[in-house]
């Protein structure tokens, strides 16, 4: 049975520091007042005539290139600017190493925000505010983006693109036939729902944290989760900025409310040996064996290129989904974790402005979306867009979140977020180390 913990008070302390450490974040920066590094005059077009050619470097290649390239190819064609896009599989790396080196792309698309913050912070990047309009931005972007773009104040990036975490997948026609609520409204309910089905002589969960050197980051996630939904955006913002100890006791809560659903006898198929050595990838597996041995996978849009071909060919029969519920006594609204990849500014000139409209906007991406895998970051990209009812049933999601919020690990510094927390969760998981000792030993080795 798992136990089913109220929130506890959340320390008065630490919800201070975290409301000091957001105030005053949420508005629209002026950018004649500087700010953090990059800043400059608001831009006007002309300042600046572009030549023609504009550079953009990533991470995605394959499929998704040429995808991302059909999605530009109107626009080249009307705007007769040339856009030159080169994937790096490395990019992380190779943004640093082209920036320090004198050859910066003229856009950048950062798949995580730690990189954008690094060379933000040593001015190599315009702000968003100086050359696109923020408040019509914001105004239709799922609540919160922007916010995870930003340093000292000012907004680097904007989302060419959106990737979903929060999302609770079923095998649809067992999982019915079982008569098992659809929209369940509180974890807790939830939970409910799980005792059902282990009444029923099926496991409720399947998990997997295999991924070879980065084995422990599903782990992270279930964390970031429950630390959005019991202590709610302020104290997660607080949490993975550093402006409250990562041994806090809200995380400590949270690890042992994790551990409730994972480690409970019964729970996960399994046990937490098959977690640790299952791959993430297999995870979603034993939902589609007939009969099926487990009937709930918490994993991002992206896991449904997972899932058995014979499903794929047939997701709207085949596969359910659902928002990971709110937490009863946490956070007044639906959240939802995830990521995205955030465009962001080298080069300021007329064609780069152009383009990083382009990008940014809720017209981009109309190509993409006839392809599994990719969703608009924009509330007001038409559902028609997508290719099948369950992506759109994503998208429906996305829009109707209260707030969205990064992955928290992609925001830490990288031994933490890549490094420490990982092994930490694993750890932790196979009961060598308690939560508070584990929580102890990562805030003990975050970079001063």
């Amino acid at each position: 049975m798992i136990r089913r913990p109220g929130r506890r008070t959340v320390l008065a302390g630490a919800a201070a520091t975290a409301a000091a450490g957001l105030s005053g974040c949420l508005q629209n920066p002026d950018p004649n007042n500087g700010g953090g590094g990059g800043g400059g005059q608001k831009y006007t077009e002309g300042d600046t005539p572009g030549t023609g050619t504009v550079t953009i470097l990533g991470a995605f290649g394959g499929q998704e290139k040429d995808a991302f390239e059909e999605s530009l190819a109107d626009f080249e064609a009307e705007s007769e600017i040339t856009i030159q896009y080169t994937p790096d599989s490395d990019f992380t790396t190779t943004i640093q190493q082209r920036v320090g080196a004198g050859d910066a792309p003229d856009i950048a698309l950062f798949p995580q925000p730690g990189g954008l913050f690094d060379l933000a912070a040593q001015g190599h990047v315009t702000p968003i505010d100086v050359y696109l309009d923020y408040d019509a931005l914001e105004n239709t972007l799922i609540p919160g983006f922007l916010d995870s773009a930003r340093l000292q104040g000012r907004v680097y990036g904007a989302p060419m693109r959106l990737t979903l975490k929060s999302m609770i997948w079923y095998p649809k026609k067992a999982y019915e036939a079982g008569g098992y609520p659809t929209d369940p409204v509180t974890m807790q309910e939830l939970y409910t729902i799980a005792d059902q089905i282990k009444a029923d002589g099926i496991t409720p969960w399947s998990d997997g944290w295999g991924a070879d050197q980065a084995t422990g980051w599903v782990g992270t996630d279930w964390v970031e989760e429950f630390m959005l939904r019991v202590h709610g955006p302020e104290i997660y913002d607080a949490w993975t900025s550093h402006n409250i100890p990562f041994n806090s006791p809200e995380v400590v809560e949270v690890f042992d409310i994790v551990g409730d659903l994972l480690k409970t006898e019964g729970n996960v198929l399994g046990g937490t040996s098959t977690i640790i050595n299952t791959p993430f990838s297999e995870a979603p597996l034993p939902l589609f064996t007939n009969p099926p041995q487990a009937m709930f996978v918490r994993q991002g849009n992206f896991v449904t290129g997972f899932f058995p071909q014979a499903i794929q060919e047939n997701l709207d029969e085949e596969v359910g989904v659902f928002a990971m519920p709110t937490w009863e006594g946490g956070f007044d609204g639906q959240p939802i974790l995830g990521g995205g990849d955030l465009a962001a500014m080298f080069t300021l000139n007329d064609d780069t402005v152009k383009v990083m409209q382009f990008l940014t906007s809720e017209d981009f991406g109309k190509p993409w979306a006839q392809h599994a895998g990719w969703l608009s970051a924009h509330r007001t990209f038409a559902p028609e867009n997508y290719a099948d009812a369950l992506t759109r049933k994503l998208a429906e999601i996305a829009t109707n979140a209260q707030v969205f919020r990064f992955d928290g690990s992609d925001l830490m510094p990288n031994a933490v977020g890549g490094g420490s927390f990982w092994t930490g969760m694993v750890e932790w998981l196979q009961g060598a180390k308690d939560a508070q000792t584990v929580c102890d030993e990562i805030e003990a080795g975050w970079p001063s």
